[in-house]
Order: C-alpha cells, then structure tokens, then sequence
C-alpha cells in the first residue's frame, strides 16, 4: 500500500488545504469526518483480519475528500517558501540568463541582499545559476545591470500544493488547476 499517493485534503467549501497521507484519510473515514469526495481516482485499503468473524477489515477512500474540520487552512495566508517550490515556481530557470538547470545547479537569489535587509519572503526571491547569483552579487539586479525576466510572486495554495509535491493524480491536479491562480494575493 506504499504505492498510493498523497490525498488532496479540501476543506468543506472545497478550498485545498493540504497532502496527507492514506493513513490519515482512513481515520479521517473511520470518525466520519469526510463530507463529500471528488475525482475519478478510489483506493480500497485492506486492514486486519477480525478474530471473532474472521472478516477482513477494508475501506475504499477517494484521491480527493472534503474535510469538515478546524484546519488551519495556512491561516497566516503564505505558504512556505523551500528552495524546491521557489525552483519548481519559476521551471528550474535562471531568472536572469533565462537557462534551465537541474535542481543542483541552482541556487536562491535575494532580489534586494540580505545583507541590505531583504527578507526570505516569495516577492523578493528568485532561482539564479549560480554564475548569475555570484556575478549578482549583493547588489539589486539594478546595481548589477542585470534584467530580472519575471516578476517573483507569492503562489496561492493550490498552486503551493501543485508545486510540493512530485506524484499528481490526473484528477487532483484537475482539481488544483481550477483553483490555481485564484485568489492572488496583493502585493504589499
């Protein structure tokens, strides 16, 4: 059962809250927690064997369920910047030669340096090679004469969601793409 991937958990409005795995969804089943469930994709999970009926224990959960529950639905609103989902954002490019680069030959930019009192937030990191990042330097990209090719920006949930994780179902990913780009947050 190592093989079932990630359930796409949505609160009861079916806003995306988060991945949890197969495990979660059963208790979540078993306390009768799941409203309503989408998408093609089902997996039936075979638990124990009863010794008194000799009955196998089993339960079908869906890719994707709706959760009446007090999650925090990423109550502060931004989720978490990584160096992986700042890399998947911007399509392993360098956002200032424009190249693509494995994962390993990038690193994460600061547009304004830290060093100057920028700050690790969304809006102001971007993936850089990272002969572009030392020619950078602590410089803004101004300073450097270095033209940024997009304008970083704070992903909302179910694009977060997209970009964190690696195996998506066809029917979440569906599901994801209908909310993504929704709800951007204004840049402060």
């Amino acid at each position: 059962m190592d093989n079932i991937p990630a359930i796409l958990k949505v609160d009861a409005g079916g806003i995306p809250v988060s991945w949890i795995h197969w495990h979660v969804a059963v208790t979540l089943y078993a306390r009768e927690r799941v409203r309503w469930e989408a998408g093609a994709e089902r997996f039936l999970i075979r638990g124990g064997t009863n010794a008194r009926t000799g009955s196998v224990s089993q339960i079908e959960i869906g890719s994707i369920i709706a959760v009446a529950d007090r999650s925090c639905r990423h109550s502060r609103g931004v989720p978490l910047l990584t160096n992986r989902t700042l890399f998947q954002r911007d399509r392993n490019l360098c956002l200032y030669c424009g190249k693509q680069f494995p994962q390993h030959l990038l690193t994460r930019d600061h547009i304004m340096p830290v060093s100057r009192g920028g700050i690790s937030v969304w809006e102001n990191c971007v993936t850089a090679c990272r002969h572009c990042n030392q020619r950078k330097d602590d410089r803004t990209p101004e300073e450097a004469g270095m033209r940024l090719l997009a304008v970083p920006y704070t992903p909302n949930l179910a694009e977060y969601l997209i970009l964190s994780n690696r195996r998506i179902l066809a029917d979440q990913m569906e599901f994801l793409m209908a909310h993504a780009g929704r709800q951007r947050r204004p840049r402060h």
